[in-house]
């Protein structure tokens, strides 16, 4: 078991519109940099974890040519709420999200190209794992992802029906159990028993993370870059990578009818090496093998993907439909909202 530690929303889709008048004025955690001039704005609309990641990327692309002048806008909020934002009619010329189906949508609504991620990044901006974060000195002992199941330990973890980051985890939990040889029925027993000792499930992974250091439950399931980002704010928390995670894999796209050609500089900047040291500062795995420090970012011995369950279109449809998903039907037994917003 791999093991180390150390120092250191947006709105619903229904209040897009009013976010769309106000987003210049800071609604659904928006903000706004410039460098002056007036060679272009754009809108950067992501998932809550690269808040920090974008706040030191943004003034570095405006210090190069391409990005000369250029003001941005940025919203940051649970994937899916900011998915479904975007396609209400919030304006974005870049979405950065927790996960593929969360740009797919878009795709289909027409606002994304179809070829969005025939890079040779296959789309993805960011790579990481996900990992179990703890009370300071790990007084609860939580090694595996068999502690999160026992009697007594209070679970964290965001809300799957609005959270990207959400459906990582629970995906991550069950998939542990496959990669130790159990069954799929034996699986979901697992995942019902971690949901049951879930004691909060918030909108999004910050949200989720802003509760756990506020002082709620023993354990939160989260990012690894989220869990390095706490400590980096010397939040007082450890945390483990399991040996059976999933990797975590991070898209970004640029939104048409938008100012489609800043929007795909900002994205060809964001696979450089400048851009790739600053995520990797804030705790993410690079999309470039030759930036990852294997010291401090090891490979643990049962990573596995998505694609190991036929990839997220088969996911949502077995774990997440609203009807006759497996983990919907588990939370709708325990009582948590399924609603998408």
């Amino acid at each position: 078991m791999s093991q180390f530690k150390r120092p250191r929303s947006f709105a619903l889709a229904a209040l897009a519109v009013m976010c769309i008048a106000l987003v210049a004025a800071g609604c659904g955690g928006s903000s706004s940099s410039s460098s002056g001039g007036g060679s272009g704005k754009l809108s950067l609309v992501a998932y809550s974890t690269p808040q920090e990641a974008y706040a030191k990327i943004i003034p570095d692309f405006q210090k190069t040519s391409p990005g000369k002048g250029v003001k941005f806008t940025q919203s940051y909020g649970a994937s899916g709420d900011q998915s479904r934002a975007v396609a209400a009619g919030l304006p974005a010329d870049v979405v950065a999200l927790s996960l593929e189906p969360d740009v797919t949508k878009l795709v289909d609504g027409g606002l994304v190209s179809p070829d969005w991620n025939k890079d040779k990044w296959h789309g993805f901006v960011t790579d990481s794992v996900v990992a179990l974060a703890v009370r300071k000195g790990n007084p609860k002992h939580i090694e595996t992802w068999a502690d999160l199941v026992k009697p007594g330990v209070q679970v964290v973890t965001p809300n799957p029906f609005s959270s990207g980051g959400a459906k990582w985890n629970i995906m991550a939990a069950y998939g542990s159990q496959i990669e130790q040889g159990k069954t799929p029925a034996q699986a979901q027993t697992f995942l019902q028993a971690v949901l049951k000792n879930t004691v909060v499930q918030d909108k999004s992974a910050r949200d989720a993370l802003q509760t756990f250091t506020s002082g709620k439950g023993d354990v939160l399931i989260t990012y690894e870059n989220e869990a390095i980002t706490a400590q980096q704010k010397d939040q007082q928390l450890d945390y483990v990578i399991p040996d059976q995670t999933i990797l975590i894999q991070n898209p970004v796209a640029v939104v048409k009818n938008g100012n489609t050609a800043k929007a795909q500089a900002f994205i060809d900047f964001l696979h450089t090496s400048t851009a790739q040291k600053v995520f990797a500062e804030k705790g993410y795995r690079s999309t470039d093998p030759a930036l990852v420090d294997k010291k401090t970012y090891p490979t643990p011995a049962g990573l596995f993907k998505i694609d190991k369950f036929g990839g997220w279109s088969a996911v949502n449809d077995k774990f997440f439909d609203p009807q006759n998903g497996i983990v919907t039907k588990i939370e709708q037994g325990l009582g948590v909202s399924t609603a998408k917003g």
